[in-house]
């Protein structure tokens, strides 16, 4: 049974009383990970999690917006006056270099994606949230946020070992089944699937338990602490989730999963349900947003 760890340090709200659209997901068990892509999807492991409902589709900036109203809530890149923006150069630079495309960005959060005057769109993922401002919405909505076997679980639809959450072929009849990249990531973005950076989040064709978005659009928070391969017989810690590239730093990581409209074959080909990043606790971006679970008592 995988159980998801309870967010540390999250503001106490009057529980709210929303109409949620959330989705049944039965417990069973499944093949999680991949051997066949990224180190840390590996070892494929057999897991159990119980049935749990989850989300439709991952929360608006609608949603978002009603909580903010509710509770008065500022997210961390409100409270910082910035955030991290994807910025397209005009020329091929160099992968190993985030930088080349990043931009810390004064004014932006989840009401200006990109900065000053840009605005947001209600039916859209919301996005420049950190961690706790994910955990801090799940607390006022009476949820949780999943763990990373029970988004794995409900991502793939029912489907065991499938490439990605509608089967293994990425175009299906030609047809573009989630928002991801095309082109040659960062200068090239062709838009074959309509959009240059986030979607509407029912935009794709659900999944085969009726859930949008669980690949690509954004990337989703999970409960979970990031660990550079899967931990079989144990759950990963804190203290295995810091960086050792920046030793330092020793930022905490938690697992984010789907991919987003910024992965590309060339560059990222996250956009699938084993595929995992992770992400420092204090970074929120203009491509990570989240979805909430509710667990049976």
């Amino acid at each position: 049974m995988i159980r998801g760890a309870a967010p540390q340090n999250v503001p106490t709200f009057p529980v709210a009383e929303p109409a949620l659209d959330i989705v049944w997901i039965p417990g069973g068990t499944f093949r999680m990970g991949s051997d066949r892509h990224y180190p840390d999807e590996a070892p494929t492991h057999r897991v159990r999690v119980d049935g749990f409902w989850i989300d439709r589709t991952p929360v608006t900036n609608r949603q978002f917006c009603e909580f903010v109203a509710a509770t008065g809530y500022r997210t961390v890149a409100e409270t910082a006056s910035r955030s991290l923006v994807f910025t397209q150069p005009k020329n091929p630079v160099d992968l190993r270099d985030g930088v080349q495309w990043w931009e810390y960005r004064c004014g932006a959060n989840w009401r200006q994606p990109l900065g000053h005057n840009s605005t947001i769109e209600d039916d859209h993922p919301v996005v420049h949230v950190a961690y706790e401002d994910a955990a801090a919405y799940a607390a006022w909505a009476g949820q949780n946020l999943p763990t990373e076997a029970e988004w794995e679980f409900a991502a793939r639809g029912g489907l065991e070992g499938a490439e990605f959450a509608w089967g293994n072929v990425f175009l299906p009849n030609g047809r573009h089944m989630a928002n991801t990249w095309q082109g040659a990531f960062p200068h090239q973005n062709l838009r074959h699937d309509g959009y240059e950076r986030t979607s509407p989040v029912t935009a794709f064709p659900p999944n085969g338990y009726a859930l949008y978005d669980m690949i690509g659009n954004v990337w989703e928070w999970t409960a979970d602490w990031y660990a550079p391969k899967h931990l079989v017989h144990a759950r990963a810690s804190e203290q295995d989730s810091y960086d050792p590239r920046e030793p330092a730093l020793r930022i905490p990581r938690k697992v984010v999963k789907g991919g987003s409209h910024l992965c590309a074959p060339n560059y990222s080909l996250r956009y699938r349900p084993a595929a995992r990043h992770g992400q420092a606790l204090d970074t929120p971006t203009s491509d990570i947003g989240f979805r909430c679970v509710v667990r049976q008592p």
